[in-house]
């Protein structure tokens, strides 16, 4: 399989992780529908990141490289990253206007990665937001959230709205995203310092 198509298969699991999570909100009733969706969920998470993983692999050892290589490896990270956290968002005991805040600050941790290695100064992984981060926490809220009574499942009403594990993932990821920001700014600023900018001139 060429890498490019692993990394389109990427998007469909993250798609799919999304539409799981916002789905159980629509599972009232039916526990053994809500902890298959969150499962379904857990292991679509597991799939994209494994895609993600697989894609760069196959491309060095196959010898398939491509000249838009970069693109596949980097656009589908981002859908999939946005499917995932705005389905988290509208899952049930979910946040969905932090779903989106948390998704547009995760993308965000990308760009000032991507702006780093533009600059020069290489590209920044550290967390505590990171791509693996993310989704390891939306990984374990979706088994807590299948495997834990419902009496035992921490919720909290707001206005009228309930909400639980699903809002506090996405409300950690957020947060989590704008500490991983300031982070890799910091690094990135630091690193450039230390050195000239390439094609500066001493």
């Amino acid at each position: 399989m060429h890498p490019n198509t692993i990394s389109v298969a990427s998007i469909v699991f993250g798609f799919a992780a999304g539409a799981a999570l916002a789905l159980t909100d629509n599972a009232d009733g039916r526990p053994w529908f809500f902890r298959t969706l969150l499962i379904v969920a857990a292991v679509c998470i597991q799939l994209r990141l494994i895609c993600n993983m697989l894609d760069g692999m196959v491309a060095v050892e196959g010898k398939t490289r491509s000249a838009v290589g970069e693109l596949y490896n980097e656009f589908p990270d981002r859908i999939s990253d946005a499917a995932t956290i705005i389905g988290a968002g509208y899952a049930a005991g979910g946040w969905v206007v932090g779903g989106f805040v948390a998704a547009l600050l995760a993308v965000l941790t990308a760009y000032v990665r991507a702006l780093g290695k533009a600059a020069g100064a290489g590209s920044e992984f550290c967390g505590p937001m990171a791509k693996p981060h993310r989704m390891a926490l939306l990984t374990v809220v979706c088994v807590l959230a299948a495997v834990l009574p419902p009496a035992l499942s921490p919720r909290v009403q707001i206005s009228g709205t309930d909400y639980g594990l699903m809002a506090l993932a996405v409300m950690l990821i957020g947060l989590g995203s704008i500490i991983t920001c300031v982070r890799r700014l910091s690094r990135i600023a630091k690193t450039l310092r230390a050195g000239p900018l390439p094609g500066a001139t001493s």
